[in-house]
């Protein structure tokens, strides 16, 4: 059974008074060693029962009283109540300490003797000294134990959730794919199974156009609204690419489209009229239900190009790079042609996972850039543009 009693103390040096004589006092308890002056004198009496129990019996309290220890061997000399003789050696230190001292503080002590340890091991001490871990009894240490997991595993639930989040976008994260050798374009569709529409799909892109075959006619002229933005050009691996902030619009077939980004390719992936062409911006545009229409600018060798100019000066160093462009630095009213006019068709994304329903707006009139501005972009891309694909039989309208 646990005892316990309240009673004033002073909060510095007599707390760690009271700790050491407990400390002291249960060891002395657990070892056997507690005993009057007249038993210490009398070696004739001196029993070791207790070491034999304890041999026997692995399961008995170390703290178990000696006399009861000693079973029904006879003992001369005087027994003690040593719960009760610890208790009342406690009780008059705190008194005499609190008397001198004049201030009361309200403490809890526990004396415990070994029975009923589970009420107990709630309250014990908290700072008990990690030297004198010996005196923490062997209930109270095993229930702690237990309960580390629970708290380990609380504390780094954020590091492992970080670890299995991280874990899981590496499983699902899109694989390498390249323009070349065995991650090229003709493997894309085999990659995985989320790129099967780049081998199995019947409106992938880019196309060649023949204006022969195109149904040529009227068409809606495009309403285009282009602001000065800003942004940040980021090289993603394939390509410089250029996301925009503002309200840049596209607006065709009854829907507006905003322009989320735009990025190159060398050579142009389209063709037209058996014609190639150095290099292609397209603008991917996105509506309100999701749906993306791309306006692809065509570039031939000749006069720099100002938005280029603007683009190359910030391209970033290295893959994954990105450099925040100044307010209002892009303006791709820069980048688009005084006629309008377009082929028009439904196709594909040109990338993995090459999605198809994509609307094509493909400008007729190309505009130019630079040799040197050419050569800046083909060093750090040779060549990163997919071949062309089966038309299938789509319809290619022609705006006249």
């Amino acid at each position: 059974m646990n005892h316990f009693f309240s009673t004033p103390f002073h909060h510095g040096s007599l707390q760690r008074f009271v700790q050491g004589l407990l400390a002291m006092s249960v060891l002395s308890l657990a070892t056997g060693a507690w005993a009057n002056d007249a038993t210490l004198s009398n070696p004739v009496h001196t029993t070791h029962a207790p070491v034999k129990a304890e041999a026997a019996h692995e399961a008995a309290p170390a703290t178990a009283p000696a006399s009861a220890a000693a079973g029904t061997e006879k003992v001369d000399a005087p027994v003690i109540d040593l719960k009760r003789t610890v208790k009342q050696q406690l009780k008059d230190a705190l008194e005499r300490s609190t008397e001198s001292t004049g201030i009361r503080k309200k403490s809890t002590v526990t004396v415990n003797t070994g029975a009923g340890k589970g009420a107990s091991d709630a309250h014990a001490p908290a700072e008990v000294p990690a030297s004198r871990s010996h005196a923490i009894p062997a209930e109270a240490r095993s229930r702690t134990a237990a309960h580390r997991p629970a708290a380990k595993a609380a504390s780094g639930h954020g590091g492992t959730a970080a670890h299995a989040q991280a874990d899981a976008h590496g499983a699902h994260a899109a694989p390498h794919w390249s323009y070349e050798g065995e991650t090229g374009p003709q493997a894309w569709g085999q990659l995985e199974p989320g790129f099967n529409v780049c081998a199995i799909g019947k409106r992938q892109s880019p196309i060649h156009i023949e204006e022969a075959s195109a149904l040529q006619g009227p068409a809606e002229p495009l309403q285009i609204s282009y602001l000065a933005s800003k942004g940040s050009v980021v090289n993603n691996g394939h390509t410089i690419q250029v996301d925009l902030e503002g309200d840049n619009t596209l607006t065709v077939r009854g829907s507006t489209y905003k322009l989320v980004q735009f990025h190159f390719h060398h050579p142009a992936e389209e063709k037209v009229n058996y014609k190639g062409f150095a290099m292609v911006a397209h603008l991917v545009h996105k509506n309100a239900e999701g749906q993306l229409a791309v306006l692809a600018v065509l570039f031939d060798p000749g006069e720099g190009s100002p938005l280029i100019q603007k683009v190359w000066t910030h391209m970033p160093l290295d893959v994954n790079d990105r450099v925040r462009l100044p307010e209002g630095l892009i303006d791709l009213n820069e980048a688009l042609p005084k006629d309008r006019r377009y082929y028009q068709f439904i196709g594909s994304l040109t990338t993995p996972p090459c999605t198809e329903g994509v609307l094509w707006l493909v400008l007729k009139e190309p505009m130019t850039l630079s040799r040197d501005q050419l050569k800046l972009f083909t060093q750090l891309f040779p060549n990163n543009a997919r071949p062309i694909q089966p038309s299938n039989g789509r319809v290619v309208r022609e705006a006249q």
